[in-house]
């Protein structure tokens, strides 16, 4: 029997599903058959379609909890239900903490830590009525299981929030499975502001095993799994979505021949060569 990935019927929010990385869990949701909410603050330049359906976008503040909490109110009154929240709303500017003041950390903690927790509450609210129970999936990051300088504060929040959707996962059982997307470097629209040009861009993706960035509807199609009955007893987990990692910065530093000799002159490359990677555009 074939294994299909079928979200016919299903009702899926996802915050921040307009650009990037949201665009693309948007797509890959749209094309897995559910009708989509996209939420954002700010209307995009075009709704994110596939499988000749659009998303619905829908203007919201996800630090306004009342707003929130009217928000998938409505989704309950309009939809009858809610199948799927995915967490994906979130960010940060690069700062290092000695020239941070408190407030502007404290800010990056609330966009990436209090909101998916407010919105989660608010979706269990309706989940937790409905038989089918529900799925809600948070979009973490490796920030968040390494040191993250310049980004200390987002790589906190990430942390946090794969403790919480763990906790949630045994509060809210069995009817809501919670689990956590830990994703690696994406490649979006806004990749060239990380990383620069096409040269910089193809220089951090061979930093990589998989010797590219992901693309967003990778994350998408990795969502539609994780909101799917194929992965109807998997909650709690974090799933790792980057590449296989990161190689270890002491293999380059040292003077070993890494592939198995000793006192090279230099040490091995990164990774061995790889066919050019797929572009990755945002939907």
């Amino acid at each position: 029997m074939a294994l299909t990935i079928d979200l016919s019927g299903r009702v899926a929010v996802v915050t921040g599903g307009t650009r990037g990385v949201g665009a693309g869990i948007t797509a890959a949701l749209l094309d897995a058959g559910a009708q989509v909410i996209a939420c954002a603050r700010r209307p995009p330049d075009r709704t994110p379609e596939a499988a000749g359906r659009t998303a619905r976008y829908v203007e919201l503040d996800l630090r306004d909890a009342d707003a929130v909490g009217a928000f998938f109110r409505r989704v309950r009154a309009e939809y009858g239900r809610l199948d799927v929240l995915v967490n994906n709303a979130g960010g940060t500017p690069y700062r290092l903490l000695a020239d941070s003041a408190p407030q502007q950390a404290a800010r990056v903690v609330e966009l990436n830590l209090i909101t998916p927790l407010t919105a989660s509450l608010a979706a269990r609210a309706v989940m937790a009525d409905q038989e089918s129970g529900g799925s809600i999936i948070m979009i973490g990051s490796v920030s968040g299981t390494r040191p993250s300088p310049g980004t200390a504060a987002y790589g906190a929040a990430k942390a946090g929030l794969d403790s919480l959707a763990r906790s949630m996962a045994v509060e809210w059982a069995p009817k809501i499975r919670v689990n956590t997307l830990t994703l690696g470097m994406v490649r979006t629209e806004l990749s060239h502001l990380h990383y620069g040009d096409e040269a910089g861009i193809a220089a951090v993706g061979r930093t990589v095993p998989l010797a590219r960035l992901a693309a967003p509807t990778e994350v998408g199609e990795a969502c539609a799994f994780l909101a799917s009955d194929l992965a109807g007893y998997v909650s709690g987990a974090s799933l790792l979505v980057h590449g296989g990692g990161e190689r270890p910065a002491f293999l380059d530093a040292s003077t070993a021949d890494t592939r198995g000799g000793a006192g090279a002159a230099s040490a091995a490359p990164a990774f061995p060569p790889h066919p050019p990677p797929p572009t990755a555009t945002s939907k």
